[in-house]
């Protein structure tokens, strides 16, 4: 019976796609990595709770097939902001992310990250600068 479980979980997986603008935060990704370790030996797998295990699959199955989508479905494709799902899609990616968080950042903070030595022999050589001017 594992070995049915394992290969369920498998097809989901493969049915699943992948976001690549959402690098490290993707769902699909998130579930691969945990139906690895959930089944680290493969179908010789032991599950410990076969009916929670059962569960989760019928769980991710009716998410996977858009089950709620159609059961409730909804009578126009908005959002409370107006935004359409390609501009969510692109204010979520992890680039557009990152750029926020650039932007969010202090004037002080930005210039001690753009003016800092990068590293070990950049800290070395400012270090000797400041220390090889003359004191007046």
């Amino acid at each position: 019976m594992a070995a049915s479980r394992y290969r369920r979980f498998l097809k989901l997986c493969e049915e699943w796609p992948v976001d690549k603008t959402k690098q490290g935060r993707d769902l699909g990704t998130y579930l691969r990595q945990r139906v690895a370790q959930a089944f680290r030996e493969g179908e010789n797998t032991q599950v410990a709770e076969p009916e929670a295990c059962d569960q989760m699959y019928e769980s991710l199955a009716r998410l996977h097939a858009n089950y709620y989508k159609h059961k409730y479905p909804r009578p126009r494709e908005t959002s409370f902001s107006g935004l359409s799902v390609e501009e969510y899609k692109l204010i979520l990616s992890s680039d557009t992310l990152a750029e926020i968080k650039d932007m969010n950042k202090g004037t002080w903070k930005k210039l001690q990250e753009k003016l800092a030595p990068k590293g070990p022999e950049e800290k070395h050589k400012a270090w000797a600068r400041v220390l090889s001017r003359p004191h007046t």
